[in-house]
């Protein structure tokens, strides 16, 4: 039974030999070669490049954006903010209206803080910081968003560092600061001279008045410390961020036009639900006499968009990792086989062509010298440096029955020395 079972295990081990997809051959029967080495070698350098790059290219990841209607529509939108205005708080006042027709009583209150426009060292420092980062990042606009999400870019600090030099100069400043809650519709965040005034019962009624304040005072330039929409998250870059205006007339008017757009972020950096924005910027004197008609002051106009964008953070799969790098290796391994085929052909035939060239030019040599002896004449023209040249020549002579081959005369015979004429009759 043991011999029956031994005869069944060696013939299932023969048909699983011949299903062998990957023959051995002989060492005895393989041949290196310099040019083979060559290639052999550029094609590991080349594989390992490769490799390297798509493991770095896996590691990385690759963000997905998709679009759908927001749904949340009757939600509330926080708006933070931290702007400096180069007016005392006694003469200008800040008030939001939106189409419900409510005011900022409803929406909450902003601090207001008696500061000196002019900035500290310290401060400076870090306004110019805010101000040079938000600057590159708008101007670099082509695939900036693939570095913010990646890296997990987050906006500087959004509160101003207190003064800390030491100064007699009065106040002559107002900062706005805090966060006020408003509906998702569209609306008006303004700032501008006198306090506002609600008229009770008048829906979207209000005005700004100070009996105090001559139009002479004005003065609207401002910094943009912070402004932004929704909870901070990692990612997000708020474009009015580092703004400052800096006028000399008094009547001037500065106009932002925001468009605000839902966000949902899943990085491995941020999980949450924020909003982005896009802002123009349009700013002019005010002078009745020249047709330009308004009001002075800085008008924030914001409006809400209906699509909604949520950007995800993926990873390639693993299989298609492993296919990646299966197709990189064989594909470098049988184009290298074909590079070395090619190569090695055509120095081959260059080589032969070399030699024939060489020997043919001696062979004229030893014809015009004919003290030579026939012995070592007769063995430098037989000589071919190009034995698959000679070995076709030999096999073609044989068919033609010019020159028998060895192998076929009779024993002890030598082939003829002279050619039969009647052969090429």
């Amino acid at each position: 039974m043991s011999g029956l079972r031994q005869r069944r295990q060696l013939s299932a081990m023969k048909i699983v030999q011949e299903l062998d997809a990957f023959p051995k051959v002989p060492d005895s029967y393989q041949e290196t070669t310099a040019t083979g080495g060559g290639i052999s070698l550029l094609t590991f350098v080349l594989i390992a490049i490769l490799v390297i790059s798509e493991i770095r290219y896996y590691m990385a990841s690759q963000l997905k954006y998709e679009y759908d209607i927001d749904p949340d529509f009757d939600g509330k939108l926080k708006l933070n903010i931290d702007i400096t205005v180069a007016m005392k708080c006694a003469h200008i006042g800040a008030d939001i209206l939106d189409l419900t027709g409510q005011n900022a009583e409803t929406f909450g209150h902003l601090k207001e803080e008696d500061v000196i426009f002019e900035l500290s060292p310290r401060q400076k420092t870090f306004f110019d910081m805010v101000k040079h980062i938000n600057t590159y990042l708008r101007n670099e606009y082509h695939a900036i968003h693939e570095f913010i999400w990646n890296t997990g870019y987050n906006t500087i600090s959004s509160s101003m560092p207190p003064r800390d030099d030491d100064t007699t100069k009065a106040p002559d400043a107002c900062r706005f600061h805090g966060t006020l809650v408003v509906n998702k519709v569209a609306g008006n965040f303004h700032i501008t001279a006198g306090k506002p005034i609600i008229f009770s019962g008048i829906a979207a009624s209000h005005m700004h008045f100070d009996v105090e304040l001559m139009e002479k005072d004005y003065n609207f330039s401002h910094r943009i410390v912070h402004f932004s929409y929704g909870d901070p998250t990692i990612g997000i870059v708020n474009p009015l961020e580092g703004e400052e205006k800096i006028v000399t007339d008094n009547n001037h008017m500065f106009q932002y036009f925001v468009q605000v757009v839902p966000t949902i972020v899943e990085t491995k950096f941020s999980n949450a639900n924020t909003f982005q924005y896009a802002a123009t910027e349009q700013n002019r004197t005010i002078s009745h006499s020249k047709g330009s008609h308004g009001v002075p002051g800085i008008y924030f106009k914001y409006d809400l968009s209906s699509i909604r964008v949520h950007v995800r953070e993926e990873h390639q799969p693993y299989w298609q990792f492993f296919a990646r790098l299966c197709g990189i290796v064989g594909g470098i391994f049988a184009t290298s086989g074909l590079l070395h085929q090619m190569v090695s052909a055509i120095i081959d035939l260059l080589c032969c062509r070399f030699k024939s060239t060489a020997n043919d030019e001696s062979h004229r040599g030893s014809q015009q010298w004919p003290s030579v002896s026939s012995s070592s004449s007769t063995s430098h023209t037989n000589s071919n440096p190009c034995p698959s040249l000679h070995s076709v020549t030999s096999s073609l002579l044989d068919a033609d029955g010019l020159t028998p081959s060895p192998e076929i005369l009779p024993f002890g015979k030598s082939p003829p020395t002279s050619v039969d004429e009647s052969v090429f009759m």
